[in-house]
């Protein structure tokens, strides 16, 4: 018996059909809203030294840096037709063929790279701690993430590997073209799947929902976590690498079930194979997310030895009530302040 479920035939890309209104932007659109809303919890229960106006300041050029992180590095290392080299304006052009399409192509990776910058360069022209930034950004963000993969899961795209599993999905794109190569690979699966299939026809197979996958642990279980742990960190900058490592360690397992894309395959292959990267992800092969997930838990793991050996970086919970821009409570948890003392005696 197939254990799958087709891809609701109500739900399309655009919200209002014939209209340039797609529930992928409006996704953007309300994970930059919940970010913002838990920043400014945050920022109000802890009385921390930020006006509102540099509070949407912060967000505004956080926004427009990750867009622009996010686009450019996507058209680097995602685009394998180069088409973005020789025409560089349209990077940034939501054109296609006369029709409105929007940024087809937004790298996560990118979008980390251009939020990180405009931490530090907006923290240190407002003279704020870049670390307490930081940390209340990674208490923020993930939840807002988890919009983000189901506008993914909208659209119909980033799907998973072919599955015949109780989560599996038959989504409308979701089909394969079998060649003679990869042929019997592909007529023992769909066969155990109980499909039947002329030679040559396009199959479309139950597929992984790995958009929903990615929501629920790096979007939801994530963000549980860092804000669990908001109040309980031990060091200034701790948050920022829980997120770092944290989302590289959840993605880069997450990415056996989910297909590379086509044009890219595996940029790593200790062991060569010839099955499909649909039907199978061999354990010693890595895609271009993973590389790049493994980099951001390295650079974790040495954020959090730089961090904790900063100076200043014992946490603060609460700053000194008052207007925003006050100096630090000085009355800062003794039980912490006392726990480093015995620490660096130790370690002398």
């Amino acid at each position: 018996m197939l254990l799958a479920v087709n891809f609701p035939s109500w739900l399309k890309p655009e919200i209002i059909p014939g209209l340039p209104l797609r529930w992928y932007g409006l996704m953007y659109i309300v994970a930059f809203a919940v970010a913002f809303l838990l920043y400014r919890r945050q920022v109000r229960e802890r009385n921390f030294p930020i006006t509102e106006d540099q509070l949407s300041g912060l967000f505004f050029w956080g926004i427009l840096s990750l867009i622009l992180g996010a686009r450019i590095f996507s058209t680097l290392v995602y685009e394998s037709s180069h088409e973005y080299l020789r025409a560089p304006w349209l990077i940034f052009w939501p054109f296609r063929n006369n029709r409105f399409t929007g940024f087809q192509g937004m790298s996560y990776h990118g979008g980390v790279i251009g939020g990180v910058l405009s931490i530090f360069i907006y923290s240190w022209k407002k003279k704020l701690d870049s670390r307490e930034i930081g940390d209340m950004y990674a208490a923020s963000i993930p939840l807002g993430f988890t919009f983000g993969r189901i506008g993914n899961f909208i659209n119909g795209e980033l799907y998973g590997r072919i599955s015949n599993g109780p989560f599996a999905m038959i989504f409308p794109n979701g089909g394969i073209y079998p060649s003679d190569r990869h042929y019997s690979q592909v007529l023992s699966a769909a066969g155990e799947m109980g499909f039947d299939f002329a030679p040559g026809s396009v199959i479309n197979l139950p597929r992984h929902p790995s958009q929903l996958y990615e929501a629920l642990l790096e979007g939801v279980v994530l963000w549980a976590i860092i804000w669990l742990l908001r109040n309980r960190k031990p060091f200034k900058g701790f948050l920022i690498t829980l997120y770092i490592s944290g989302y590289g360690l959840f993605r880069f397992f997450l990415e056996y079930f989910r297909e590379p894309d086509a044009d890219l395959g595996y940029r790593i292959e200790f062991i060569k194979n010839d099955l499909p990267p649909a039907l199978y992800h061999p354990p010693l092969s890595f895609s271009t997310g993973q590389i790049l997930c493994f980099g951001m838990i390295i650079l974790g793991i040495i954020w959090a030895v730089i961090a904790s050996r900063l100076p200043d970086s014992a946490p603060v919970y609460r700053y000194q009530s008052g207007p925003a821009g006050s100096g630090k409570d000085k009355t800062l948890k003794a039980v912490d302040r006392n726990r480093r003392r015995k620490a660096r005696k130790k370690l002398k």
